[in-house]
């Protein structure tokens, strides 16, 4: 790549790594998305791959799909397929093959055996309260544990016997040798490895002890030559131990020069959403949505569901961009990134979500007529599609109303409206449950006597005889304040069922998103309609 690049939009990531390429430190960059697979994914996940891979591919490098599996007892072969399909969904290339931490666990192991050989790493005995009481706090050192000063010999010996089942879980722990009074907690002799006797999605049984992912992940990162290594602003208090680790490797032969840079930003916040992936999970082992990929949860299953689209989000991720400031982002912003690309690709369709019956009493009883009603309004390359039109219509329940405020224009007794793509009707009157009209036929849209009557109503509505009967599910956002902290604050209207009458087309239709005329995006999918954003903010602030 051309050492001279200059990124269109540029963040403070793009101006290291930038620097990084001018100097010769890096001929070609290489970053990493790293998840844990003991979720799924969710929005804040699609802001680091779309980051992530997206540098990548600007800077002409490489971004590795790497799954941190180091918790043996959390993790399921489930969660790691979902995860690759909502990283290819967003479109990320990662060249068709992932990674993962167990990949390197026999080479961390004899890491971990250099470590406790060159002094700086030892086998602790206490029990997980003494460890927890001597690390101290912020404003207390640490205290050193009895067992720091275990000779190398005696060390290499228990570590050995831990990694051979010796030990039961919890008797041992290895810690790296650093310094009990550092002001950085995370430099109090972190622990390196556990005993932990659970099979492995992966390795099965091989392994009894598993490595710490604070000690795992720099060295899965130098392993794979990663440059630069993104995280969110969490772990900056880890970075001291990051390069500590790697250096302390790469000084005894075992990893080499330029060794990765830790890099921090900020992680997405949104309003109305947790992002917490142990609130996440309570929320479905809790019964209170239908799984990980319910359309309501922040998840990118569950986006996808909902009928979110991954250039959606990929516009959400340059609006907002990239900063080491912590930021609370309106969800409003993500609706409106969505609303932005599914005006640009959905078609337009004719549903009524709430109906009432419309009866033209002066209209030939058996008659029927195709209207050529346009695609989408913007895109007259899109063409015409024709749609039945009858005696009896559907039309939406606040379409009509005995006594009409002022600035209404719908229907109520002696108002004409235009019927959408068809006739001007008069409204005679509401009996029986029927909206009564009748209908002045030269005023047919598209003829020269369209303009013959003129009307400032003009409603949608659905042919009976043709209509096609669905149900549909009108999704909102799944907290109801700005800013939630538990399972009380979930929305009680986050999903509304409604049976609903949409335009015959739709039946068969293999057309994923469409918007419906006047209500709102929605997703068509396996026979189920999901409403993915409505057409205007309906949570603005007056």
């Amino acid at each position: 790549m051309n050492k001279s690049h200059t990124p269109s939009t540029s963040n403070f990531i793009k101006q290291i790594i930038a620097a990084d390429l001018a100097s010769g430190k890096h001929v070609k960059i290489r970053t990493r998305f790293p998840p844990e697979p003991n979720g799924y994914l969710h929005l804040g996940h699609a802001k680091s791959i779309l980051l992530n891979f997206g540098l990548a591919k600007e800077y002409g490098g490489a971004c590795n799909l790497r799954f941190d599996d180091t918790n043996p007892e959390k993790e399921e072969q489930a969660y790691v397929d979902s995860i690759v399909e909502s990283v290819k969904w967003l479109g990320a290339d990662f060249g068709g093959k992932a990674l993962y931490a167990s990949d390197y666990f026999d080479f961390m192991y004899q890491c971990a055996e250099h470590l406790v050989t060159s002094g700086n790493a030892y086998v602790d005995s206490q029990s997980a309260d003494e460890m927890k009481h001597n690390r101290g706090f912020f404003t207390k050192p640490g205290v050193d544990s009895l067992f720091r000063s275990r000779s190398s010999s005696e060390n290499l010996s228990l570590l050995r016997e831990m990694r051979d089942g010796k030990h039961a879980d919890g008797a041992h722990v290895l810690r790296a040798k650093i310094d009990m009074r550092s002001p950085n907690i995370n430099l109090r002799d972190p622990a390196l490895y556990r005993i932990k006797k659970a099979t492995h999605h992966r390795t099965g049984d091989k392994w009894c002890i598993y490595p710490m992912y604070t000690y795992a992940h720099p060295i899965e990162d130098a392993v794979e030559k990663i440059t630069h290594s993104l995280c969110t602003l969490e772990f900056e208090d880890q970075r001291p131990f990051y390069d500590w680790l790697l250096n302390k490797l790469a000084d005894g032969g075992l990893l080499q020069r330029p060794l990765p840079q830790q890099i921090e930003f900020a992680r997405l916040n949104l309003t109305h959403v947790l992002l917490s992936k142990r609130l996440l999970i309570k929320l479905v082992e809790g019964g209170h949505v239908d799984g990980w990929d319910d359309p309501r949860m922040p998840t990118l299953a569950g986006a996808r569901r909902r009928g979110y689209t991954a250039d959606g989000l990929r516009r959400f991720a340059e609006r907002i961009g990239v900063s080491k400031a912590h930021q609370m982002i309106d969800y409003s912003i993500l609706e409106d990134c969505m609303r932005e690309h599914l005006n640009e690709i959905a078609p337009r369709r004719m549903a009524v979500l709430d109906p009432i019956k419309l009866v033209i009493e002066n209209y030939p009883e058996g008659q029927e007529e195709l209207m050529d009603v346009p695609n989408h309004p913007q895109k007259p390359e899109w063409g015409k599609r024709q749609v039945p039109f009858s005696r009896e219509l559907w039309i939406e329940r606040d379409d009509y109303t005995d006594s009409p405020p002022k600035g209404y224009f719908r229907l109520a007794p002696g108002a004409t409206v235009r019927l959408r793509y068809g006739y001007a009707v008069k409204c005679e009157g509401y009996h029986n449950g029927i909206v009564r009209c009748t209908y002045l036929a030269e005023t047919r849209s598209g003829t020269p006597g369209a303009d013959a009557v003129k009307v400032k109503g003009n409603i949608h509505w659905v042919s009976v005889k043709h209509a096609h009967a669905a149900q549909v599910h009108l999704y909102d956002r799944l907290f109801k304040i700005e800013h939630p902290e538990s399972v009380e604050h979930l929305n009680p209207d986050s999903i509304k069922t409604v049976s609903a009458q949409l335009e015959p087309g739709l039946k068969d239709s293999k057309e994923s998103h469409v918007q419906f005329e006047r209500h709102g995006y929605f997703i068509c999918d396996d026979g189920r309609v999901n409403r993915t954003v409505t057409l205007r903010d309906s949570w603005a602030k007056h």
